[in-house]
């Protein structure tokens, strides 16, 4: 056949009517992404590092909190999430053109695990197929209306991260798991620089398998060394959302299949994921109010911690200098305080503080004073800056806050 022929062939109403597909194909992608408010993709640089336990606990925790969730299963050649769940041999239900998503609990799952005929069978595809069955999964699937799409990318900035990117077009925010090491941290660099070429917001970096937890006293011992993903942190101007300490308990809780933080919600590795969670959450507290729902994530956004530096008992006028920490407990709900401890923090270090007080659990600092670049580091650390307080006792301080009467004069401070 001639390629004059040819293009003639191709020119017809075939042609028109394939092309009329793809746009028929792009408005109900469209109408469906529209439906859900924010797609959250998860991303690592490096494989090994957790992303998918990451991905399952943290949609675990959100629906915990009341919303309406979805996790999408974007590994095509390793598909983790039917395992995670305990969904192996599932099988989604087809109706009219439209996949009807498994559903776990309250979540609403797809992944190509479901779709194999073993749970041993590889997928040996190239790219332009796995962009199509990606397309299939966002565009087919009946998500419905969800709060949170949660999208599990394989590791790497290859095919599929970037068909998601630009399938979806206005991706909420991606979340990066990397592990404390050098070498995932220098994978993970290039997964910040993927999302900021295409316009992804980051929503913040993961530091998991940061420590590991005695199973007899609960001590962390840094096993893989501390730290790493929150200097990265820190060096690549991200926000840093927590560390996950390695629990053997997280090991049975993947094989069973079963949410670690759902099973095990009162171990410390289960509220870091909360802690993860929370700063993700509160982006939408004020146009939505979570649903009344009794669970530990719920608590954990009814209630705040507040830390005040103190000198001689009083609110030090920069926190640089301070003797201790008073850390309040508040429940926001009843403005009441519900706690106070003090806390000696660490010796004097740039950057350490603001680290320190995350690690603490803190979500407020009001201070006398604070540099520009201080406030930048609580900033990335999750933590929200008051200036300007005048000394006073940190309960007197901290019902001022509540009652919104609060008097902030000018920064002693802005070095």
């Amino acid at each position: 056949m001639s390629l004059e022929k040819c293009c003639t062939n191709n020119s017809g109403p075939a042609l028109e009517q394939e092309e009329k597909s793809r746009e028929d194909g792009r408005v109900v992608l469209k109408e469906r992404m529209n439906a859900i408010k924010n797609k959250i993709v998860v991303l690592s640089g490096k494989g090994g590092v957790g992303k998918s336990t990451v991905a399952v606990n943290l949609a675990t925790s959100l629906s915990l909190a009341g919303k309406r969730v979805g996790l999408l299963d974007a590994d095509i050649h390793g598909p983790s999430i039917p395992k995670l769940l305990n969904l192996e041999g599932r099988r989604p239900e087809i109706r009219e053109r439209t996949i009807v998503p498994v559903e776990f609990e309250n979540m609403k799952v797809m992944s190509i695990g479901f779709l194999l005929d073993g749970k041993d069978s590889a997928v040996i595809w190239r790219g332009p197929m796995k962009m199509g069955v990606i397309e299939q999964f966002l565009r087919d699937v009946d998500w419905g209306e969800l709060d949170y799409l949660l999208i599990d990318c394989p590791p790497g900035t290859g095919d599929e991260p970037l068909s998601v990117m630009q399938l979806i077009a206005n991706v909420t925010g991606a979340v990066i798991v990397t592990t404390p090491q050098e070498i995932a941290l220098a994978d993970v660099r290039k997964s910040v620089n993927f999302c900021r070429q295409l316009n992804v917001p980051i929503l913040g970096i993961v530091e998991n398998m940061s420590g590991f937890v005695c199973p007899e006293c609960g001590e962390v011992t840094e096993i893989f060394k501390s730290g790493g993903g929150e200097q990265l942190a820190v060096d690549m101007d991200v926000p840093f959302l927590g560390k996950i300490p390695i629990d053997q308990k997280m090991v049975e809780a993947g094989d069973n299949g079963t949410p670690f933080i759902r099973t095990y919600s009162s171990t410390e590795t289960a509220k870091a994921f909360g802690r993860v969670a929370r700063p993700i959450l509160e982006k939408d507290l004020n146009e939505n109010r979570l649903d009344p729902v009794n669970t530990s994530i719920q608590e954990e956004i009814k209630t705040m911690k507040i830390a005040i530096p103190l000198a001689d008992g009083r609110l030090a006028m920069h926190f640089g200098h301070c003797e201790q920490f008073a850390l309040i407990d508040v429940d926001t709900e009843r403005k009441e305080i519900t706690g106070n401890t003090l806390e000696t923090p660490p010796p004097h270090e740039p950057g350490l503080l603001p680290k320190w007080l995350h690690e603490q659990g803190a979500n407020i600092i009001i201070a006398g004073g604070m540099g520009s670049r201080a406030q930048s580091l609580f900033q990335q650390n999750g933590i929200e800056v008051v200036v300007g307080a005048a000394s006073d006792e940190p309960e007197k301080i901290v019902t001022a806050y509540l009652e919104g009467t609060l008097e902030a004069g000018a920064n002693t401070c802005d070095h």
